[in-house]
Formats: structure tokens, sequence, C-alpha cells
């Protein structure tokens, strides 16, 4: 995902410089790439409950491009947040960012747990009894 946040960061450094003097340059700069970077890592960690994100991206860091410029700026950011939803959507259910699958289960520690689950299954070996139907109280019939 780092990808996505240093795109979209490369395609508005140009227009950025245009529009602010060179004391307040780096620290324009540096706003906008943390902007870029959180609403990837939002996006990424908390991406269903994340309405809008290229409006809320463009809110950030509209302030560091002159008027005529933030038609094209908007146009920017939602191109590139669109691909990266895109790209989210296409991995296969519980996978990582690496495309990697992770087991289902938790840890003791509340923590997701880390390792490879069982070829055709959501659990690693460690936690395949968690996906294993529970076997209730079997009814007994009333034959007496």
């Amino acid at each position: 995902m780092y990808q996505f946040s240093r795109s979209i960061y490369r395609d508005l450094a140009p227009r950025m410089d245009r529009a602010v003097d060179a004391g307040r340059r780096a620290a324009a700069r540096q706003d906008v790439l943390e902007a870029c970077e959180a609403t990837v890592k939002r996006l990424v960690y908390d991406g269903r409950y994340f309405a809008r994100p290229a409006r809320s991206l463009f809110v950030q860091v509209r302030e560091h491009f002159p008027l005529t410029e933030q038609a094209e700026v908007y146009g920017v950011i939602n191109r590139y947040l669109t691909l990266a939803q895109r790209y989210l959507e296409s991995l296969p259910e519980g996978a990582g960012l690496n495309g990697a699958r992770r087991c289902r289960a938790s840890t003791r520690r509340g923590t997701p747990c880390q390792r490879e689950p069982l070829p055709g299954r959501d659990y690693c070996p460690s936690h395949k009894h968690l996906e294993e139907p529970f076997e209730g109280i079997r009814e007994v019939s009333a034959a007496a």
C-alpha cells in the first residue's frame, strides 16, 4: 500500500511547489506526505468505515495548492484511492497485504494469529479445532 500513498504524493508534489514559497515548501511537502500515508493506512485497516477517503484527503491537503490546481489535485487523489480500493477488494477474504492468507483465530493476547491456514481451511493447525462443527448433546430418543 506504500506504493499508492507515494504515487499520490509524487503526482501532487510538482503542483505544490508552484504554490508554496521556498520557506514553507519542506513543511508543506511533509504535511501532504503524512496525510497521504495516513489516509491509505486508514483505508487498509478501517476501510469499511471510511466513507469518502478521497474527499477526506483532499480536505487535508488542499490548502497547499492554488485554487486553479485544486480540481486536478482532487482528480489525482480520487484516481489513486479508487485504485487502492479496487486492489484491496481483489484480495481474497482473510488475506494479508502481501497476498498471503492468515489464520482467522486470535491468540490469547487478543492479537491475530500470524500462521498460514491449512489448505482449504480458515484456520492453522494450532486452531483447527475452531473450525470443526460442535457436536452438542445428542438427543436421546425416549424409547423407554
